[in-house]
């Protein structure tokens, strides 16, 4: 024992011992996830671990795992590393799931027929979700940049015999058995743990039926949530069990709350800008439709009032202590969150994204009433354990559901979803691996949940109702729904295609002239930018220009500029406008023009571009929004197949007046068929492993860059460790320099600001006037 260190070490700031930190992790897992909390029940409701059996048998392993989990940090390496920097040959939690592979440590856990040892190793082993079967992180093999040694083991000191006491106290279990094994290493002993383990993986995705499936992403997920909040609130100085206490085991939700802090806020500011406010009858029967619904309404028809309304009822049924709104982009959920969350306490309410902390600094600079001395920043260093306390979230659907391809922050935030009633909006904008995950999500897990948009195809509506979810409203709801019924069936706009841009440039010089506010939308960013001059060049008016080729500082301005200049107006107080956009104007914002001209895409984008044209019909009521539609000269960024069914779309649809209705019915014919979700995400289906994946679709012909005239302020602002997201731009890769400085990390690239961008129209790849505009 003389060769061992007096204490083994977890961490360095500040110095925790080994058996701290596991004390500390078992602690957490049963303070949070307790069977007599809402948290535990819901995180047991959530994955659909039902009995009281199975629920104690789900905290019995949650608490071994989390007594378990670093055990692989006793060698000299990782000592060394916590208290003098120096490299790691193998990862820990490797270590700590081969551990569980020895024979004698095996043989003594299953004398608990309650303990499953699959799930526990593989919580174990996969915790960082840095375990993979093959290639990089592959399990056991040596760090790259390490030379493949030996590695000292302090197995036999007294803070893993106590540890392994412990287990054996909540487990009944008899005495723990030595781990009497001096060095790891890829020798006879441990590749041997190694192959055993490696068929025990095989096996156990052989034999996932769904209750051990339940069993083994609850497991997987609770050790790395507790993992989390040792860590965490440790490293902040918290006492574990006083904030767990306060913010995991506060009072549930009621619908008087949801009522007070946001439905009647927002009813109040509707009333400013209308002067009257009265339910439509769609909004209120939503409340009665259950806990899985598919909300399809027209644009503009109401439909996020009418999901507040939902939750309001969901409350009554279920303990929850948060409403989560999930939105597809940064911008959405922005304006969700200022035109509904941020009417709650600053206590209550968040906006979860990538970059929410510059986003609130920048409303903050001239927020609107509901944000007005209001502080809604959480503390940093907690990361996603700061948002627990929140009750009301406006978020980017990554942060929430990005766990599915083992996102960290996503699985930090899984507590918070557990506990709440949800709401998907614009789920028309997923792409199929999002609408795969979403399927997966709905299917497999059991909290409430309302999806909603205006358009869907018909494969996809089918989809969503073979998980669970019932439309609404049906044929036979829409007899008794006059309001929704008047509204979907009015005839707010004229279709007049034009044969080409040229036509479609004459269009908007005439209707700026008559004192119109247009709202033309193109494919691609550098036909954006092409029309935008255009115009400038024809109008001598200021155009507004808005794409995702901007500083994230410089977009949120345009953003709020363009929002502002079609946002609901009175009658008699319109203004004059034209903006040129690309898809980003599909979204839920609140766009309001008098003509739309858009290129041809694939049908679900083209309802939702006609969307923003007479969208609260706020004029005489024979007046109609103008469509005019056009050939692009290229397919790209779409295929020509959907193109086609879009032209066909358009025939059916002919000249002259039409309605939301008849753009609904007409898309339900000839939007194309997709296959099914036919996959499931990395969540479900990786078993002893994990590795952390995209949740989207990557797009890498974008990535994302510092402008090179802004390096030196992002600099100072990285080594101030103060956010630099507003320096942040996406750019085609072609573009993107290889020449960037050792301290920029790794995701970000530079790209070169002279003769490229501007702040009012973005980042530029060609001479404007090389760009074929058809």
């Amino acid at each position: 024992m003389s060769n061992l260190p007096e204490h083994l070490l977890a961490k360095s700031k500040p110095p925790i011992t080994l058996k701290e930190h596991l004390e500390d992790t078992a602690k957490c897992a049963l303070q949070i996830f307790r069977l007599d909390g809402r948290w535990g029940q819901n995180w047991c409701r959530f994955f659909k671990i039902q009995g009281t059996e199975a629920q104690e048998q789900f905290l019995l392993n949650l608490r071994v795992a989390a007594l378990l989990h670093d055990i692989g940090k006793a060698n000299e390496e990782f000592y060394k590393a916590v208290s003098e920097g120096c490299t790691q040959t193998f990862r820990h939690e490797h270590i700590s799931a081969l551990v569980l592979h020895l024979k004698q440590v095996r043989s003594w856990l299953q004398k608990n027929s309650s303990l499953d040892v699959e799930v526990i190793t593989a919580a174990v082993l996969s915790h960082h979700l840095k375990a993979a079967e093959t290639g990089d992180r592959q399990w056991a093999a040596p760090s790259k940049g390490t030379r493949n040694k030996p590695v000292k083991l302090y197995l036999l000191h007294d803070e893993i015999k106590v540890t392994l006491q412990e287990i054996a106290r909540i487990a009944s279990l008899d005495h723990p058995p030595e781990i009497a094994i001096a060095t790891f290493s890829q020798d006879t002993i441990w590749g041997k743990a190694w192959e055993d383990g490696m068929k025990a993986a095989k096996q156990l995705k052989r034999n996932l039926n769904d209750e051990r499936r339940s069993l083994l992403l609850a497991v997987k997920a609770g050790l790395i949530v507790s993992d989390a909040a040792a860590s965490g609130l440790v490293r902040e100085g918290k006492e574990i069990e006083e904030w767990i206490e306060e913010v995991v085991h506060s009072e549930a939700l009621v619908s008087d709350q949801i009522n007070e802090k946001i439905i009647n806020q927002r009813i109040e500011q509707i009333r400013k800008a209308k002067g009257d406010f009265k339910w439509d009858e769609f909004q209120e029967l939503i409340a009665q439709k259950g806990t899985r619904v598919l909300l399809l309404a027209a644009c503009g028809s109401g439909k996020t009032l009418a999901a507040w309304k939902w939750a309001e009822e969901q409350v009554k049924h279920h303990k929850v202590g948060k409403v989560i709104f999930l939105y597809p982009t940064r911008g959405t959920a922005t304006e969700g969150f200022k035109d509904y969350v941020s009417w709650a306490p600053e206590a209550d309410a968040a906006l979860v994204t990538g970059t929410a902390r510059y986003e609130l600094e920048a409303i903050a600079e001239n927020p609107p009433d509901s944000m007005k001395e209001k502080d809604f920043t959480t503390e940093e260093r907690l990361f996603s354990l700061g948002f627990w306390s929140r009750r009301y979230f406006s978020a980017t659907v990554d942060q929430f559901l990005g766990f599915m391809e083992h996102n960290y922050g996503g699985i930090c935030l899984l507590p918070a979803l557990a506990d709440s009633v949800l709401i998907i909006d614009e789920i028309h904008s997923f792409d199929r691996k999002m609408f795969d995950s979403l399927i997966a999500f709905i299917k497999h897990f059991d909290l409430p949940v309302l999806c909603m948009t205006a358009t869907l195809p018909t494969c996809r509506k089918n989809e969503l109702v073979e998980a669970g979810l019932k439309v609404y409203p049906t044929a036979s709801d829409r007899e008794n729904l006059k309001d929704l019924e008047e509204k979907e069936n009015h005839p707010r706009y004229r279709l007049e295609p034009v044969d080409n841009f040229t036509s479609a440039l004459t269009k908007a010089k005439q209707a700026y002239n008559q004192g119109e506010r247009i709202l033309w939308v193109v494919n691609t960013v550098d036909r954006c930018l092409a029309i935008s001059q255009k115009l400038k060049d024809k109008l001598k008016v200021e155009v507004l220009t808005y794409h995702s080729r901007f500083r994230l500082t410089d977009r949120q301005k345009v953003h709020t500029e363009t929002v502002e200049a079609f946002a609901f107006q009175k009658h008699g107080q319109r203004k004059q406008a034209i903006a040129v956009t690309t898809q980003v104007c599909e979204m839920s914002l609140d766009l309001d023009a008098d003509v739309l001209i858009t290129e041809f895409a694939p049908i679900p984008s083209l309802v939702q571009r006609f969307g923003r044209a007479n969208r609260h019909l706020v004029r005489e009521a024979n007046f109609r929004g103008a469509l005019h539609i056009y050939e692009p000269p290229k397919a790209l960024p779409y295929n020509r197949e959907e193109l086609e069914a879009a032209r066909k779309f358009i025939n059916d649809l002919g000249d002259g007046d039409i309605s939301q209705k008849r753009l609904a019915d007409a898309m339900e014919r000839y939007a194309r068929e997709e296959r099914n979700a036919d996959t499931l995400p990395a969540f479900f289906t990786s078993g002893y492993f994990a590795r952390m994946g995209s949740f989207r679709d990557t797009d890498d012909y974008a990535v994302p860059c510092i402008l090179d005239r802004d390096l030196d302020e992002v600099e100072a602002l990285f080594k101030a460790r103060k956010p630099y997201d507003g320096y942040k731009i996406n750019v085609p890769e072609k573009w993107a320099t290889g020449d960037r400085p050792s301290w920029l990390p790794r995701y970000l690239r530079v790209a070169e600001w002279e003769g490229h961008y501007d702040e009012r129209s973005g980042f530029q790849t060609k001479p404007l006037e090389e760009v074929d505009l058809g």
